[in-house]
């Protein structure tokens, strides 16, 4: 849970980062891109665990 923490701060952080120099995040900007992402992270755990590989 820690992880996710500092993970979820330092995504916030970076954003207003790049939003106070005005530069273009670097991610998707829909919900869409985002939900694909996610997809595509839980196909390659469940292709770790079809594997074996967990």
């Amino acid at each position: 849970m820690k992880e996710i923490l500092l993970s979820t701060g330092t995504g916030l952080v970076a954003g207003l980062v790049f939003a106070w120099l005005k530069l273009p995040v670097p991610a998707p900007a829909t919900a869409a891109g985002v939900m694909g992402i996610v997809g595509l992270f839980l196909g390659y755990l469940l292709g770790q665990k079809l594997a074996g590989q967990s």
